[in-house]
This record gives C-alpha cells, structure tokens and sequence, in this order.
C-alpha cells in the first residue's frame, strides 16, 4: 500500500514520444499550432483531413494547401500520383518530415552532422523580407537534408546546418525549398519539430514557424493532415483506454498482482505430490539369455543349432539380400560375393549344416563348431 501511495504521489515523467498529433499537449504534439492556425490564417479555412490522401482526393473538386507534418511520410506510389494531380491543378502540398526520396520529383534527402565534439544546430531562411536570425534547436534530433534537387526548378528557402564553439559553420545544407509543379507548388521541409509545441512556445523560435508558414497561400484553404500521425489521437481499444486513465491502469495492474499471488499461494497448497513412476526395463536380453541357458542345460544341441541356422538363413535373406529357398551352386556364388567370403569357404558352412540337418542329435562340439563358422561368416575378419 505504500509502494503504491508513493506511485500515485509521485510527479508524473515527460512523455518525449513524437505524435505530431493536434489532440496531444505533449512536447512533441501539435495541439498549438492547430489551434493557432485560426489566429495565423482568420480568413482561411481549415478542414481536418483523417482520411488517407487516395482516398480524400478522390473528389477532384477539392482546392487548397495540404499540410502535412509527422517524424515520416511514406506515400504509396499510387497515393503520390493523387498528390501530383491535385498540385497540378493548382493547389500546394506542404511536406515537413525528416525523411523525403520522391524520384518524381528527382528529390533525395540525407543526415547531417558534425565532426564536432561541442556545436549547435541552426535553421535560417533565405527570405529578406523574414527574419534574417538564425534559430536553434535545444534538444537532440535527426537533422536532415537534400542531398538531391531538381536546380532548375526547385527554390531554396532555407538550410540548416551546425556551428562549432566559436560559432563558425563546421556543416550545412537544404532544409526547406519550393517546387512547382502544374499550376501548384510543392514545399519540402525537413525539420517537423519547428510545428510542435515544446519548439513553439519557447520563445523566440514562434519567429521561425511563424515565417515557414508564410509561404502558404491564405486565400486557399488549409486541408491538415490528421490521417499521417505517428501518435494515434483516438482511442482504438479497450487496453488504451484503460492504461490511459491513471485509476484504471493501477486498478489494472493491482488486479494482476493479487491474480498472481493467488495462483501462487493456492497452487501451493492444492498441488499433490506427484509420483515418480520408474519405467519398465527392457528384458528381452535376459529373457534371451535364459531360454538359451535352457537349451543348454538340457543338452538341446540339435534345437540350438537349427534357431542358429534360421537365425543365419534370416541373416542372408535380410543384409546380403539372397533368396534361401533353394540352395545350390548359384545360391553359393551369391553368397560368397555378396558377403566378401571365399566360396570353399561358403560350401564348408552349407555342408556343415546339411549334415546337421540329417542328424536327430548332435555332439557339443559339432555345436561350437558350427556356432564358430556362424560367427566368422558374419564377423570377417
């Protein structure tokens, strides 16, 4: 109980995630500009867009300037395509991302950095008429560039780039340029978090917004883009609810906990002992042995023999893969080389145990003999 007052107590962290979402306070959110936008723009309209472009451009009918603006975009090419033709008609698509490889457009973008062991980024635009500063950044990020532009028709608006401690240039590059196409405009921008809350409203960096969003056409209406969000602004299932309410989410996991310790104490207490059930031995060895010691305590040499006899019958038909029913010349030759013995030798064997065969009983030894030619004929040497 006091782990869990000091929990309910306790201040709660900074949630840093990048959502870009307009619902969201969160540093990284982008509920102030949304909401300044009517301030930026007062004669502009501004429609909240949450479906997919494809889908949203579908009606060709709609004008304005599409503003987009999230951590990555990733259009489909068909996607794209809607993009282009909505921009050809006459309209602006604004993009703010750190990451933009349109071969349409014969755009590429890249990451830039410092060899610098103390330096500070910086944005400027190229713009006369705006706010010659130059503007910072205070916390770390993915600092983009474009690597590749179409010169001939693309403008540059602004660059961003790192200074050292002396406040020289170690590295700089395009951030923010302009390209027409049709009748309409693109804009390129690679440093999203100027539209966030934690970069708006610390002072001066509203200058820098301020002069990027200059460049959209007030006499057009502004289409946000809520659809490409990397934080989600709704609710989309019964587990986010539940874990975005501070009550349900300990009410949750203290439900979990005592779920936890049931099972564990009662599992205790109810479990049997479970035997331990020794597997059965296998005893054909043994029984082998003792069927045998019978035979030879009896003196059953003759039975003892003809088992080794269709034992090695058995041996012939199954490894060296020859017929036994009838055993001749041909039988032998197989025989020999199919087993790698010398056909004298083979012979030998088979006439031993014709002889056996014709003898109602046979000796001890004549036993041992025959056990020994077995033996080699399947064990050579």
């Amino acid at each position: 109980m006091a782990f869990i007052y000091l929990e309910s107590v306790k201040p709660k962290p900074l949630n840093w995630f990048p959502t870009y979402a307009a619902k969201h306070k969160l540093p990284y959110g982008t509920y102030v500009l949304r909401n300044e936008l009517e301030t930026i723009f007062p004669d502009t309209e501004i429609q909240d867009i949450t479906t997919p472009p494809y889908v949203f451009l579908q009606d060709t009918t709609k004008m304005g300037t599409y503003f987009f603006v999230n951590d990555g975009v990733n259009f489909g090419e068909d996607e794209f395509n809607k993009l282009l033709q909505f921009v050809e008609r006459g309209n602006d698509v604004f993009i703010s991302t750190h990451g933009t490889n349109i071969d349409t457009l014969h755009l590429k973008t890249e990451g830039i950095s410092s060899v610098e062991y103390e330096q500070d980024v910086f944005f400027k635009l190229y713009n006369k008429n705006l706010s010659k500063k130059e503007f910072s950044f205070d916390r770390g990020f993915y600092n983009t560039t474009f690597s590749e532009i179409d010169t001939l028709k693309a403008t540059v608006l602004g660059i961003t780039g790192y200074l050292n401690s002396d406040g020289e240039r170690v590295s700089e590059g395009i951030n923010f340029l302009k390209e027409p196409y049709g009748k309409g405009n693109f804009y390129f921008h690679t440093f999203p978090e100027a539209f966030t809350n934690y970069y708006i409203l610390k002072s001066p960096n509203q200058q820098y917004t301020a002069s990027v969003l200059s460049y959209l056409d007030a006499s057009k209406p502004i289409l946000w883009d809520a659809y490409y969000k990397t934080g989600k602004s709704q609710i989309t299932s019964p587990m986010q609810y539940i874990l975005g309410s501070k009550s349900l989410k300990w009410a949750y996991y203290i439900t979990l906990i005592g779920v936890l310790i049931f099972i564990i104490f009662e599992g205790k207490r109810k479990q049997r002992y479970i035997p331990i059930i020794t597997p059965l031995k296998n005893q054909t060895l043994a029984f082998t042995r003792t069927i045998a010691n019978m035979y030879y305590e009896k003196s059953e040499h003759k039975n003892i023999a003809e088992h080794k006899i269709t034992y090695l019958l058995e041996y012939i038909r199954t490894k060296l893969h020859v017929p036994t029913v009838t055993i001749n010349d041909s039988f032998y030759t197989y025989v020999a080389s199919r087993s790698g013995h010398k056909l004298d030798d083979v012979k030998k064997l088979f006439k031993l145990i014709d002889v056996i065969h014709q003898k109602n009983t046979i000796t001890k030894e004549e036993l041992i003999g025959l056990n020994s030619l077995i033996e080699k004929f399947k064990n050579p040497v």
